[in-house]
């Protein structure tokens, strides 16, 4: 029997997230809430096989420390992180073990960004679900439309600008293109654009799943 533990619930659902791996009779998998501090030595005492990190809470309480997962390493359990702290982790770990996944743990261990106010919101306690927009998201979006020729790259260049300079809990799509000088008719093309936009995180947590799955 293979034991796996994934923190998640805000960049995927644990619905989704068992559309694509549930448990069976060889492998146990457990989805529990954004990790902490102190909840991998708890982690521990479960015996897994592989960890994988997901979402992670940055200011609620204190964040996961690197010694925690390097003693979880070195206890021979796989760690791979994704998508939001754990791709910030990984992007911090990867070469003493842990592994990375997907485009944000690329855009951290390449310098593209450096700071975890890229991926963080603000969130419902109770249902886990984002109440604000994630930077990392909203440049990913960005960057397409420029590419889609929907935005130019000034025009992305002051989007990024105001998300930016926006707390990261009242960040969203809404407040960056009302405080823009983006014309109307820009503006309703991009909004359209956002809308049928993948959610990079969420694409990010997929991909360890399926990456997990394959792995056992």
């Amino acid at each position: 029997m293979v034991k796996i533990i994934i923190y998640a619930g805000l960049s995927i659902s644990f619905d989704e997230a068992r559309e694509i791996l549930d448990s069976t009779e060889d492998i146990e998998v457990i989805y529990k809430r954004p990790i902490k501090r102190g909840d991998l030595s708890q982690a521990l005492k479960e015996k897994p096989d592989i960890i994988g990190i997901v979402d992670g809470v940055f200011h609620q309480n204190s964040s996961v420390g690197h010694k925690e997962i390097l003693e979880v390493i070195n206890n021979g359990i796989t760690v791979v992180g994704s998508s939001s702290m754990g791709a910030l982790r990984a992007c911090e770990l990867d070469t003493l073990g842990m592994i990375g996944i997907g485009y944000v743990y690329k855009q951290y261990s390449t310098g593209q960004i450096i700071s975890d106010d890229d991926v963080a919101v603000m969130l419902d306690k109770d249902t886990l679900e984002a109440l604000s927009e994630p930077l990392v998201n909203m440049d990913y979006v960005f960057t397409n439309a420029v590419n889609e020729n929907i935005i130019n790259n000034e025009e992305k260049d002051e989007l990024i600008r105001i998300t930016k300079s926006t707390y990261y809990p009242k960040r969203s799509y809404s407040k960056t293109l009302n405080e823009s000088d983006l014309d109307e008719e820009t503006k309703d093309k991009l909004i359209n654009f956002i809308r049928t936009s993948p959610d990079i995180k969420k694409e990010d947590a997929k991909e360890l799943i399926r990456f997990i799955k394959k792995s056992v």
